[in-house]
């Protein structure tokens, strides 16, 4: 490669490109590096789009990048690239380079979140920090707006959009999403700009006027005001036109910590609505005291601005696994990064300094990922498949309700479990009292309709159960329901008092709020910012939400008194299907086939009755059900069953075309507890052919016995229909049985086939069977050892069948 300074900048793209696709992965990284710490800024300014969608894809998804999402440590190429987007590796280097020289880069509007965009097509700014100060305005109109970004700012967002972006990945057989480079990534640059010891390390370059703005511009006075201020119509607010601002010390600290942030939640959690965007982007104060002053009127309120429901306008996306589980690990952190606030600084008194980062940590969790959060989960509960890949969803709801366990303590989960939740972290609950108690209801809701003998679906259960099942909990959830429904006419003369929420200066771990903060104020403010001005608050506690966990403890005593039955069977199931059914003698089933274990929180591997057993006693510990409230309930639903419910059609009722099932009949199959007896209902012999069978053999005896049937159909219809004993002889031998057994409740479908009379016909079938074919195996063998010809033991098998269904005929009984 030449020398910097006798190539131009085109060149060197234009050079850099042909490389990429002749040369080895690992010589272009090399000259890569090289290209970054040899030539100017001027000429690294023009490679650096390409470079970034070269990684990371382009947006529009037509360039795939490096497959990041899809790059294990086993490939060659994975240590590569770590090295090359380390946080201090190359790729940073010139990030920062870039930076120092106050470049932008643009990103076109149409490729933000669905409602950031329609929000600024419809001409209103969204109060977001990221979008503040970079919106760009061409001459052709607000359609082809775009947002130019520091270099910080545009790569962070392209590394973001690579995780939501569809592109055509030529995928392995097996891909993990926890090994991947991305999923390290993301790891890494969290553990980087957001440390949880230490500080931010600073940037190796200095810059050429002395600071560089940060994402948003704030007033020391309010930290973190970006987030929680009134939308602004961009026909009155010339972003692009107002004057740059100086940043001022404490935001130098820790700016790109913010941008990283700002990028990872706009990206990842947009899961809600154009209005509901629009309502997130009010204080939740404004929302609160609207309401309590209000409420002192006699009139009826009015329905404030941002007010409305989720269901009005969805954006069409439905996240993956591996999104869910980028979004896990972004919430993990943030407790972590939350929890490590210091003692010293939890404890200090309101006026004094505390350090920005410090102050980052206060705020992180309730002003950045709280919103949108609940909203993106609530979208998963909603929409996500009745399956067991909703695991990763609910893991990611059990970490964010439980930032006590990122706190950096090691301790026995067992000794962790009896002691309870600290005290200090009920604030924290009051004020996400909907991610407790909406998200709970939305989790019944979709339980309910699962087939909990499925050991992961019952494993689930289980996880929720014992997570809410801690000691204090639950007491501390229905304290912040009880704030909630404090009445309004009595809270309305506090609106004088101070209401210091998290964004302005509080956080859910100082010691000082409970004096000088309303709690009411917070719970309310919590609620009607998330469900609006008129939402129904339905109480965890409640009586309507307790018929509901009655009757999830109905479906899950069911569901485990199967479970125990397929348990007990499971291995003798399992010893006669090893080996009898390479024979067709094993239990065809396949309803009642045991399906294993999971291993649960300890590591222990424990069977779906055991873990529906437990799953029981921690709900009677949340709802306070007593032993005698719980075994007069199992006795209400046992006294409507038998030992024949197994036999029994499910629960239904007569339709015009047929039976149809009731929501109790669906609860009964889903657990297994009823089921309608399926059975193949055609023509005997044109049923697939089993795995107990010898196809070449079937096949040929089909032929054979059509071309016997075709030509003396006459004759067995004639015999059959004698009324003397050959024709008894004949109409065992020859005519179809029927398969339906006097008084044996069938399926509706099989009540007509049951009525069709079957002609007399020969079948031979039954010799295609590898168990048939080994018992005349044997009887030849047995006739060898007594010097009897095949010829001669043919006919007396022959003989010995037409004995045996002639002693077998109805005509003797």
């Amino acid at each position: 490669m030449a020398a910097p300074a006798m190539q131009q900048p085109s060149f060197l793209l234009a050079n850099l490109k042909i490389d990429s696709t002749t040369k080895p992965f690992l010589q272009c990284c090399q000259e890569l590096v090289k290209v970054i710490d040899d030539y100017p800024v001027k000429e690294l300014h023009l490679i650096f789009p390409w470079l970034v969608e070269s990684v990371f894809g382009s947006l529009d998804g037509i360039i795939v990048g490096w497959n990041l999402r899809f790059l294990q440590a086993c490939s060659n190429q994975y240590n590569i690239v770590m090295d090359f987007l380390n946080p201090s590796g190359p790729m940073m280097k010139l990030v920062y380079k870039l930076q120092a020289e106050d470049y932008k880069y643009e990103i076109p509007v149409s490729f933000l979140p669905g409602p950031v965009k329609v929000s600024i097509q419809e001409g209103v700014l969204p109060d977001c920090p990221l979008l503040n100060n970079k919106l760009h305005f061409p001459l052709s109109g607000l359609q082809t707006l775009s947002l130019a970004l520091n270099p910080f700012e545009y790569y962070m967002f392209m590394f973001a959009s690579s995780l939501i972006t569809p592109k055509n990945y030529s995928l392995g057989p097996h891909v993990s999403s926890l090994d991947s480079a991305y999923f390290v990534l993301v790891d890494t640059y969290l553990k980087y700009f957001l440390p949880t010891e230490g500080s931010v390390p600073p940037s190796p370059f200095t810059y050429k006027r002395g600071s560089v703005s940060p994402p948003a511009p704030r007033a020391s006075s309010v930290p973190f005001a970006g987030y929680g201020t009134h939308s602004t119509s961009l026909l009155k607010r010339h972003i692009s036109h107002q004057p740059s601002v100086t940043a001022d010390p404490a935001a130098q600290e820790i700016w790109r910590s913010e941008a990283l942030l700002q990028v990872f939640v706009e990206m990842w959690l947009h899961h809600y609505s154009l209005e509901m965007y629009q309502k997130l982007q009010s204080p939740q104060l404004a929302l609160l005291q609207y309401r309590l002053s209000m409420s002192s009127m006699l009139c009826q309120p009015l329905t404030p601005p941002g007010s409305g429901t989720l269901d009005t306008y969805q954006e069409p996306f439905t996240p993956t696994e591996e999104h869910v589980l980028v979004v896990r690990l972004l919430v993990k952190h943030l407790h972590a990064f939350s929890c490590s606030l210091k003692p010293e600084q939890v404890s200090s008194s309101a006026h004094s300094h505390t350090s920005p980062l410090e102050e980052l940590k206060r705020v992180v969790v309730h002003r950045f990922v709280q919103q949108k959060l609940y909203v993106f989960l609530q979208h998963c509960f909603g929409h996500w498949p009745l399956d067991a890949s909703f695991r990763v969803v609910l893991e990611t709801w059990l970490s964010y309700i439980q930032p006590w366990r990122y706190t950096g303590e090691k301790t026995n989960p067992q000794t962790d479990q009896n002691k309870g939740v600290p005290e200090k972290w009920s604030l924290f609950v009051q004020e996400n009292l909907l991610m407790y108690t909406k998200l709970f209801q939305g989790f019944l809701n979709r339980v309910v309709r699962t087939d909990l003998v499925n050991v992961k679906n019952a494993l689930m259960v289980f996880r929720v159960a014992k997570v809410f099942a801690q000691p204090n909990l639950s007491e501390m959830i229905q304290k912040g329901e009880q704030l909630f429904l404090e009445p309004e006419h009595v809270l309305h003369h506090r609106q004088h008092r101070c209401f210091l929420s998290p964004g302005h200066g509080g956080s859910f771990l100082s010691a000082r709020q409970p004096v000088v903060t309303d709690r009411v104020f917070r719970v309310k403010s919590h609620v009607y910012g998330l469900e609006g001005q008129d939402c129904q608050y339905k109480q965890m506690f409640g009586t309507e939400l307790r018929g509901t966990v009655l009757k999830l403890i109905q479906i899950i005593d069911q569901a485990r008194q199967t479970a125990k039955k397929i348990s007990d069977q499971s291995a003798e199931v399992a010893a006669n299907n090893s080996f009898m059914s390479w024979f067709g003698m094993g239990s065809p089933d396949l309803n009642y086939t045991f399906n294993g274990g999971e291993v649960d929180d300890t590591g222990a591997c424990v069977k779906t009755h055991e873990f529906l057993e437990r799953s029981l006693d921690y709900l009677c510990q949340i709802f306070r059900l007593n032993a005698g409230q719980l075994s007069q309930l199992m006795a209400t639903l046992g006294s409507g069953q038998d030992d024949g419910n197994s036999k029994q059609l499910p629960d239904c009722v007569q339709g015009q075309k047929g039976l149809i099932l009731t929501d109790l009949g669906r609860m009964q199959v889903i657990n297994g507890l009823r089921r309608f007896e399926i059975e193949y209902q055609g023509d005997p012999e044109l049923q697939p052919i089993r795995s107990y069978e010898n196809a070449i053999l079937v096949r040929l005896f089909f032929k054979i016995s059509s071309l016997v049937n075709e030509r003396f159909g006459g004759h067995m219809d004639a015999l059959c229909s004698r009324p003397d004993f050959l024709g008894q002889l004949g109409r065992h031998y020859l005519a179809s049985p029927e398969a339906v057994a006097d008084g044996r409740r069938r399926s509706p479908e099989t009540r007509v086939t049951a009525e069709r009379i079957r002609r007399p016909r020969l079948s031979l079938r039954m010799l295609a069977s590898y168990r048939t074919l080994l018992m005349l195996l044997l009887l030849y063998l047995f006739g060898a050892l007594f010097s009897f010809g095949p010829m001669s033991s043919t006919l007396l098998i022959l003989t010995g069948g037409f004995l045996y269904g002639l002693l077998s005929c109805p005509v003797w009984r």
